[in-house]
């Protein structure tokens, strides 16, 4: 019977890619790149790609740049893997580290012996494609996808005040964690800049990276003629960039499985433990506020109490970044400072490493890995996030073993929570509990989008009126807390400021 430590379960290999600049008829599509990562991370572990062949689970995360019918079958058929070991995630991005933490555990009981989780996109060279008027026949083939349904992101409600699309929904976040840490426009704005050119400056480090330019703090969060502001507070250089082609893959097996495939000890990185959880309620309009997420909490703390750590213990962090917000509530949910001097990042984030669709987690996976094994005896960790703070995983990692063997977690739900109800028809006096206002590609102010309360406590979602000056009132002055009067125009709500 293995030892523990034999059964622990361990990353072998970690392989990435990237394609810039090519032409557009002979880049490599989705599939070609997630069978050049995936070959990358055999060689990688030292193994012939050969080996691939034995996987006893591939999966691959939702790729949305492409219409494949089982995009992880397809891949099984190039890597020489039976179809039996496909499997698809749906959309989300915690997809990846939500399923090492599942093969983890799997892999520690004995369960499956080895698994390689890999994805792709390759968006910047399809709309080259199409603007060259070339066309590319990325679909079919492989069967019907497994990805289990789930609720729709977005309500009815908040679809119809645009509060489906991640570039306006993350500024809600961004503003009230404004008012949450007490600061004002300017101090926050400082604060954050300062985050993110250190992620410049490790996006400009790693080869893999789409945009590899160090950026000041003006530079990222001043608009300006190449960073038109998208939706306040957020500019063009504040938001995840999905026109990438890249692809990542991670591969996990046991430590005994390791030893018999001659993988070095150096080339071995634990699974130390992992967390995962729904945000309960579902609906971004009716939760209690926008700037805490208990899930996130719960998942965080399934991480730590599975490894027995705290997150004192950790030394390097990829906190999942494709806007501003997500990196400052996962340290307010660490109970660390955006300032904290342990990296937040080991790719750059995905405003500038890139964020291709829903496979970013690999890559910064993949990167801890690097980063762990060339600091020996240290603990990284790693988090995803799917929709808007709706679904989150956590994953610990270190060159040093648990010299217990994990236990199987049960699934982590959250604490229950009242849902807020929603006005679906709002009239009279309001209060805005946070905002955002989008820009047209001239940098003009175009919509205002405030979710508020009503005199009677129920939460209204609203576009403003009043015009541009209105707008620009909302980003040259503190728009939480205001008042005004709600109505209803149509299928949407109207509100107009007071005063």
């Amino acid at each position: 019977m293995a030892l523990a430590e034999d059964r622990s379960p361990v990353v072998i290999g970690v392989g990435q890619r990237i394609q810039k600049d090519v032409d557009p008829r002979e880049g490599l599509d989705p599939i070609d790149l997630m069978e050049a990562a995936a070959r990358a991370a055999a060689e990688d572990a030292g193994l012939d790609s050969k080996k691939l062949g034995e996987l006893d689970r591939v999966i691959v995360p939702s790729i949305i740049g492409a219409h494949y019918s089982n995009a992880a079958r397809l891949l099984c058929e190039r890597i020489g893997v039976g179809s039996g070991a496909a499997v698809s995630l749906g959309v989300g991005g915690n997809g990846p580290q939500k399923a090492l933490n599942e093969a983890a555990r799997d892999v520690a009981a004995g369960r499956t012996q080895a698994v390689l989780v890999v994805g792709a996109e390759a968006l910047d060279l399809r709309q080259r494609a199409q603007a060259a008027g070339i066309k590319l026949d990325w679909s079919g083939g492989g069967g019907l996808d497994t990805a289990a349904a789930e609720p729709a992101p977005s309500s009815d409600i908040e679809a119809r005040h645009r509060l489906m699309l991640p570039p306006f929904v993350y500024p809600l976040y961004e503003n009230a964690l404004r008012v949450h840490h007490g600061r004002d426009l300017e101090t926050h704005r400082q604060a954050v800049g300062a985050m993110l050119e250190r992620f410049t400056e490790t996006a400009a480090d790693n080869p893999y990276a789409w945009f590899r330019t160090r950026r000041s703090a003006d530079e990222i969060t001043r608009p300006g003629p190449s960073n038109r502001m998208v939706a306040f507070p957020y500019t063009k250089f504040m938001n995840a960039i999905l026109r990438v082609d890249q692809a990542a893959a991670v591969l996990l097996t046991s430590v005994e499985h390791a030893r018999t495939l001659g993988v070095p000890a150096d080339r071995m990185v634990h699974w130390l433990g992992g967390g995962d959880a729904v945000e309960d309620p579902w609906l971004v309009s009716e939760r209690p506020d926008f700037h805490s997420s208990r899930a996130m909490a719960q998942a965080y703390d399934g991480a730590f109490r599975e490894a027995r750590l705290e997150p004192e213990d950790v030394h390097v962090f990829d906190l999942y970044s494709c806007f501003p917000s997500a990196v400052e509530l996962g340290c307010d949910t660490l109970g660390i400072g955006i300032d904290d001097p342990r990296p937040l990042t080991v790719t750059g984030g995905l405003p500038y490493a890139g964020g291709p669709g829903n496979n970013y987690g690999t890559h910064g996976i993949a990167q801890l890995i690097r980063w762990l094994r060339a600091t020996p005896g240290t603990v990284g960790m790693a988090t995803g996030i799917g929709w808007y703070f709706t679904k989150h995983s956590a994953g610990l990692y270190g060159t040093l073993p648990r010299m217990e063997l994990p236990e199987r977690a049960a699934a982590v739900e959250p604490a229950a929570t009242p849902a807020i109800e929603v006005a679906k028809e709002a009239e009279g006096p309001g209060r805005i509990e946070t905002y955002t206002v989008a820009h047209d590609r001239d940098d003009e102010p175009e919509v205002g989008m405030v979710v508020g309360r009503l005199e009677d406590q129920r939460r209204f979602i609203a576009f403003v009126e009043g015009g541009r000056d209105a707008l620009v009132s909302l980003e040259t002055g503190e728009g939480i807390g205001r008042t005004g009067q709600v109505r209803r125009k149509g299928d949407t709500h109207r509100f107009r400021l007071d005063g």
